[in-house]
């Protein structure tokens, strides 16, 4: 997959792109992630990208000129899809990071200051996303969190093991407990089913847990769940507990 990502402080993104899974991915060209300041595209002579907004009004708002010319310098296709950090834009969660992994070029527009001019809304973006209710001084960090989350999801970039597919919400449940060595720490201890060796036993248990971690956290997920008839006792069974 190729990421292009547009902004202003090119810096704050390749600091965290070279660290960790993301850069692991980087070097072995599972994923290609360009970072452009579209500042070097503006034809403004002091090197602005904003303006005041038409009509008045408080902040300053970018202008479509150096937003057209960057894209236009970028070599796409007709699958490219791009993209508009924005809190008006649609919750980011994990079944549009899975839909977006599945693309083969994204480019990724962040947001600044009062907000963009609205012709780079409807001539240029496929899709708005928001990663929450809140408003951030800039949209660095939610293409952040969306290159993040829909580079693990791309073959390999996990390792063999593809351990995404049992988080929290690739399930639609959050994710079970986990435990690792020693078994008895300063009194507390692992359940001795997960030191059973019985994966079946193991396999239900992880099942209720991650049930019951929903049931108590986000109940509002299992609204959208269809539950088989394990589940359905397990569930029962949950609220009897947790009484």
């Amino acid at each position: 997959m190729k990421i292009d990502i547009l902004t202003l402080f090119p810096d704050m993104i390749e600091s965290v792109i070279k660290e960790s899974i993301l850069g692991r991915a980087i070097n072995q060209n599972l994923i290609e992630v360009n970072v452009i300041n579209f500042r070097d595209y503006t034809e403004n002579k002091h090197h602005k990208v904003d303006d005041y907004p038409y009509g008045g009004g408080a902040g300053m708002v970018l202008a479509p000129q150096p937003i057209f010319d960057a894209i236009d310098a970028i070599e796409m296709s007709n699958k490219t899809k791009v993209i508009l950090t924005s809190p008006q834009g649609q919750t980011f969660n994990q079944d549009i990071a899975t839909l977006l992994s599945k693309e083969e070029h994204l480019i990724i527009l962040c947001g600044h200051y009062e907000g963009f001019d609205e012709r780079i809304r409807t001539e240029l973006v496929d899709l708005e996303l928001s990663i929450g209710d809140y408003v951030l001084t800039g949209g660095e960090l939610a293409s952040l969190v969306i290159v993040d989350s829909v580079s693990r999801l791309i073959p390999n970039v996990l390792g063999k093991a593809e351990s995404h597919q049992d988080d929290s919400f690739s399930t639609g449940l959050l994710e079970y407990p986990h435990y690792t060595r020693p078994s008895d720490f300063r009194g507390l201890t692992v359940p001795d089913v997960l030191l059973s060796g019985n994966h079946k036993r193991i396999e239900q248990w992880r099942l209720k847990e991650s049930l019951r971690r929903t049931y108590k956290r986000r109940p509002d997920l299992l609204k959208n769940l269809t539950l088989n008839e394990q589940m359905v006792r397990m569930l029962r069974e949950i609220r009897d507990e947790e009484r």
